[in-house]
């Protein structure tokens, strides 16, 4: 029951101050949870965290709050996604509570605004940091369909303009496309031997 409390304690902690401390919502917080939970503290393996991420961007709601329910329940069930939803959702809430106080004040200071254009570039670079981490995983796999895949979302959103929501779905057919071939190849293996 202890080591349960310790790994709350721990989800919170850790979803707390990434939450307080990132800027530029999920595509942002989510890169940071791979080195939190994949690399620091081991609790998952970096390809489930990839797949967290996707199942996070693609469904409804904040990308954020929606890899945190992923990840805590995927390391502590339910309790886990109530943990890191509260860990989450308070820095932000707690933060705007506080903004909207002090509103009138802040709407026309030039150094909370001259800050907030900064964080603009400090937020740019971390994404361009996560295409990169990532797209190179993918080319370290060595699967063609993949970077393939990588490649033409990249194309039809930047270059042909197609909407997110069209690439995604095509994605997603593709990839479930993968999987059932990779599952018949290997059944017809299994039955081969």
């Amino acid at each position: 029951m202890e080591n349960k409390k310790h790994i709350y304690r721990k989800l919170f902690a850790c979803t707390f101050y990434l939450s307080a401390f990132t800027f530029g919502g999920g595509f942002v917080i989510v890169p940071l949870m791979k080195k939190k939970f994949v690399d620091d503290l081991k609790w998952i393996e970096e390809n489930e965290m990839l797949n967290l991420a996707a199942i996070a961007q693609s469904s409804p709601g904040a990308v954020a709050v929606n890899a945190a329910i992923l990840l805590g329940h995927r390391i502590a069930g339910i309790s886990g996604a109530l943990v890191t939803i509260s860990g989450t959702v308070l820095p932000p809430l707690i933060t705007l509570s506080v903004i909207s106080f002090f509103y009138a004040a802040f709407r026309d200071n030039i150094v909370v605004n001259a800050i907030l254009k900064g964080m603009q570039a400090g937020v740019a670079a971390v994404i361009a940091d996560v295409v990169l981490n990532l797209g190179s995983n993918v080319l370290k796999e060595k699967d063609m369909v993949s970077a393939i895949i990588m490649a033409g979302a990249f194309i039809a959103t930047f270059f042909l303009k197609i909407n997110v929501i069209y690439i995604i779905l095509a994605c997603g057919c593709i990839g479930a496309a993968k999987i059932l071939i990779q599952m018949k190849k290997a059944q017809k293996d299994g039955e081969a031997q």
